[in-house]
């Protein structure tokens, strides 16, 4: 059983590049995999491994500048979430393209697990998913709007052309494991947004806390990693990743004409030339190749 733990912390990191090779030497010397962002912004990833590597990695984490207060959500998956371990600098750790956004600076409302849904029953208050729209399409809180974004940079737009339909609401925003709302949060708010509300720990808190008999979440909930979708309990859920586009797809879904492991699935059959997929078939073939020699293959990697 494999240690899964997502995080994210707001700080400031004068030098992130000089943060890199000691955390993903940490990370490699514990058998940990996963994918962690380091931005002049904070910190932001996905991590999995034993859970003594686990374990030391975060405290590794917690000893970076202002993150003492680093808060995470663990979880637990059969098989490897992961297949190599990657540190990666950004100029942003969750890419929203609004440089006056400070998290540090201000947030909406936390609003706990347990609280959630008594908030968003109440008739003055809109329930918005800022997540992607594929993610949307497996699962979401009953009630709630879907911008339809591709992107989460493409929120501040959708937010500009609909604001006034939100006119005496109050808001309440939530995404997978928080981060995104602490940056939608403080945009809002500088755009003059009073009551300003997020789910605490995301939708994966909620999931966790609050059981399936008392929920007004429906369906599953994407993750970037090789499990695709949790549930309640954060159980691992029944969803597949397609290669090609990276989209959520039941295990149904490869019955479909459209579907080639790796190559294509009914989503994305139309979005690539024939070249594309040729390039595919050869990517999925040494995939196929790497597997029968009991080897692991550095891609394509989940998350």
């Amino acid at each position: 059983m494999y240690t899964v733990v997502a995080l994210y912390h707001f700080t400031a990191f004068d030098d992130p590049v000089a943060l890199k090779g000691p955390l993903l030497a940490v990370c490699t010397a514990g058998d940990v995999m996963g994918t962690l962002l380091l931005a002049p912004e904070g910190i932001n990833g996905t991590i999995a491994g034993p859970r003594a590597g686990v374990e030391t990695a975060l405290r590794h984490i917690c000893g970076l500048p202002g993150c003492a207060g680093l808060e995470w959500k663990e979880s637990a998956a059969s098989v490897a979430p992961f297949n190599r371990m990657k540190v990666r600098i950004k100029r942003e750790i969750v890419t929203m393209g609004q440089p006056d956004v400070d998290p540090t600076a201000s947030v909406g409302r936390y609003v706990t697990a347990t609280d959630w849904n008594e908030l968003i029953a109440s008739p003055d208050v809109a329930v918005i998913d800022t997540r992607n729209d594929y993610e949307v399409a497996i699962g979401t809180f009953d009630g709630a709007i879907d911008p339809m974004t591709s992107s989460f940079g493409e929120f501040p737009a959708w937010w500009e052309a609909n604001k006034d339909r939100f006119h005496n609401k109050r808001i309440a925003m939530f995404c997978t494991g928080g981060i995104r709302c602490e940056k939608s949060t403080n945009y809002l708010i500088s755009q003059g947004v009073e009551d300003v509300y997020h789910l605490q720990g995301g939708i994966l808190k909620y999931l966790e806390d609050v059981p399936a008999d008392q929920s007004t979440w429906d369906g599953s909930c994407f993750v970037f990693d090789a499990r695709v979708s949790v549930g309640h309990g954060l159980e691992e859920g029944p969803h597949i990743l397609c290669y090609a586009c990276r989209r959520p797809l039941m295990p149904d879904d490869c019955a479909l004409p459209d579907y080639q492991e790796g190559v294509s699935c009914h989503q994305c059959a139309g979005e690539t030339t024939e070249h594309d997929k040729e390039r595919f078939r050869e990517r999925q073939k040494q995939i196929a190749l790497v597997k029968a020699r009991g080897e692991m293959h550095i891609g394509p990697a989940a998350g």
